[in-house]
């Protein structure tokens, strides 16, 4: 790490040697020494321009700090649940954190915090974790962001995990970064690939930059290592019959679970299915002109039994709501069809659907960088070939209606 140090005594013209900053980043304290402030932007003009050695950049070592890596053992997964229903990308975790255990031959342990919960905990023994702790109290019936950290701390300090995964769901998002402050480790979230390096360092890999860059995160001077994965982007394990694992009650104390938020009333949202969920979706583009427009591709959805999907400039539009956007600021979708029409492909979006089972993509730029992941490619207007999906897809329902009014 480079400072910046100033010397007083060799400068002469101090109003001149201040001027030189174009940031005015030279702050001159009460007993006349120099100090750069938060403006420097450590362009070094001071030094370059300055009087002989009135500033130089000093390197300045810091100690990493030490951990015994054999004292933390294992990987966690928490489990996000909403009454004790457990949330699908908490199976997903745990087909992640069962290949990751197994590069390193650690245990996978599943953390479940709530009220009345024991009996849904033996669920996750038919998906092969190897130990689950059940913070069953009170304090933890709804969702409250100091017992929740609390019960967590308390997790952590008794078996130390090397590795914890969560959920970036709305409870993950809020939990994990506590939870990492109060532990004093790193955090990487919305990660779309983990490794396990053998001296058990965890390789986060997450989009930066606006996905134009993948970046690899590590956290090899702390633990535990602290990691939150998007729903859709692993792979769920198979539920199995057999159940394995073990189940270990635990207790937080009072101190840990305390709050100074209470739940008068929680009112249930409307029912209803979001694009993650969907098997099929067709996805509008920058190509769709006019927002009049956007009924075929809804009319589209809704004859394959799907949903209207969007991408990032119908959203930011207000054409579509932001709940239908796919990609990084949006969200990550695994549908087994996906049809996107006028979407140039670009990598914030791609990033978000590109482990759909079947991708099609209408666009009439055969360069569009959607074909270089899309199974299906039609180059084409999508005014010209929506109408007629549509038209075939009603062609074919009324034959078959027809032939099951002969039989």
């Amino acid at each position: 790490m480079e400072k910046l140090i100033f010397h007083r005594d060799k400068i002469t013209d101090l109003d001149a040697f201040k001027a030189l900053c174009p940031f005015g980043a030279i702050e001159e304290k009460e007993d006349g020494s120099l100090e750069p402030n938060a403006a420097c932007k450590m362009c070094k003009i001071c030094v370059k321009k300055g009087p002989f050695q009135a500033a130089e950049i000093q390197e300045v070592h810091s100690e990493r700090p030490h951990v015994d890596k054999s004292l933390w053992n294992g990987i966690t997964v928490y489990v996000d649940h909403v009454e004790g229903k457990i949330h699908p990308v908490t199976y997903e975790l745990i087909g992640k954190a069962k290949e990751l255990a197994s590069v390193i031959n650690q245990p996978v342990c599943a953390l479940f915090l709530g009220e009345g919960i024991t009996k849904e905990a033996e669920e996750l023994r038919h998906y092969g974790v190897d130990e689950i702790y059940v913070y069953d109290q009170p304090e933890l019936k709804e969702f409250r962001i100091e017992p929740f950290t609390g019960a967590f701390e308390d997790y952590i300090n008794f078996r130390k995990p090397g590795t914890i995964l969560v959920g970036a769901t709305t409870v993950g998002r809020q939990l994990a970064p506590r939870v990492a402050a109060r532990m004093h480790t790193g955090l990487t979230a919305d990660c779309t690939i983990l490794k396990m390096n053998e001296n058990t360092d965890l390789v986060q890999i997450r989009p930066a930059f606006g996905g134009n860059i993948m970046a690899q995160i590590l956290t090899p001077d702390n633990r535990p290592q602290m990691a939150t994965v998007r729903y859709k982007v692993m792979n769920a394990p198979t539920r199995s019959d057999v159940k394995t694992g073990e189940i270990f009650s635990r207790k937080a104390s009072e101190d840990k679970l305390q709050s100074g938020i209470e739940v008068l009333e929680i009112t249930e949202k409307p029912k209803e299915t979001f694009i993650e969920a969907c098997d099929v979706l067709v996805a509008a583009g920058r190509g769709v002109k006019k927002p009049e427009d956007l009924a075929m591709i809804e009319e589209l959805a809704e004859l394959l039994g799907g949903q209207m999907a969007c991408s990032r400039p119908m959203a930011e539009s207000g054409w579509v709501e932001a709940k239908r956007q796919v990609g990084l600021s949006g969200r990550t979708v695994r549908p087994k069809l996906i049809i996107t029409c006028g979407i140039s492909g670009a990598v914030q979006f791609a990033a978000g659907m590109n482990n759909s089972d079947t991708i099609v993509a209408i666009n009439k730029d055969p360069k569009a960088p959607i074909f270089k992941i899309a199974h299906y490619a039609l180059i084409g207007d999508l005014y010209d070939i929506v109408p007629k999906l549509i038209e075939e897809i009603k062609s074919r329902g009324e034959n078959t209606k027809d032939e099951e009014e002969a039989v």
